[in-house]
């Protein structure tokens, strides 16, 4: 890792650990609840593959990890490189009782299980904070099985130019004053909406998944475009 992928990976992962106690309650306000629905979808999407092995990575909170335990037989490994934000990941499912999540610490760009490894892999708005995304992806490429599926949910950018302009209004002034009010850390909140503008827009990172190797690859819209699921197969 050169300095200044370092330097992104600390700044991301401090942001991290600052918004973790906030983090479900702001997802909520943020996206007017939206988000909780998109993330039942993907297991939606995953039981249909009857998966065994599933790996949630940039897990959080651990929410997509809780849905995905739901598939019978499932065995779901939740990965994250915020030690706060798995922390409240573990009480949930301490508290629901769950015992076929396992929770650890680690890089979406240095994945530590073996190739070919899971039928589903998930990764719920986190691949734009990826400190290299092509080097991410290609790792998610690598332990999942042949025919096994990526989706992935991640903000977007709405491409209607009536629509983009509500989507600038919210995210430049809603989401900044409720993020100072309900959280004191609007920079913090802030950078995270630079990260949606900087992520290369739907049909780029189709383009990116084909390249690194995905084929069959689909795209649900939500909320009018501001977030997009990505359904990819290797």
């Amino acid at each position: 890792m050169n300095n200044s992928k370092s330097t992104n990976f600390v700044r991301i992962k401090n942001i991290f650990e600052s918004i973790s106690n906030e983090y479900d309650f702001m997802n909520d306000l943020m996206t007017l609840r939206n988000h909780s629905k998109w993330k039942k979808e993907i297991a939606e999407i995953a039981i249909a593959s009857s998966p065994k092995r599933i790996l949630d990575i940039a897990t959080g909170t651990g929410d997509i990890a809780i849905n995905l335990s739901k598939i019978n037989g499932s065995k779901i490994e939740g990965v994250d490189i915020s030690d706060n934000m798995l922390k409240v990941a573990r009480k949930k499912i301490k508290e629901l009782k769950i015992n076929n999540i396992n929770f650890k610490t680690c890089e979406a760009e240095n994945l530590v299980f073996e190739d070919n490894h899971f039928d589903i892999i998930s990764i719920g708005y986190g691949v734009r904070n990826f400190s290299n995304l092509e080097k991410g992806l290609n790792e998610s490429y690598r332990v999942l099985k042949k025919d096994g599926k990526l989706i992935i949910l991640e903000t977007s950018v709405p491409e209607n130019p009536i629509i983009k302009f509500l989507y600038t209004l919210i995210t430049r002034v809603y989401i900044p004053i409720i993020a100072f009010i309900f959280s004191g850390k609007t920079k913090a909140y802030l950078y995270l909406l630079d990260s949606t503008d900087k992520f290369p827009p739907k049909n780029k990172f189709v383009e990116i998944l084909y390249k690194t190797g995905f084929e069959k690859i689909e795209t649900r819209k939500k909320l009018y475009g501001a977030s997009t699921i990505y359904i990819a197969s290797k």
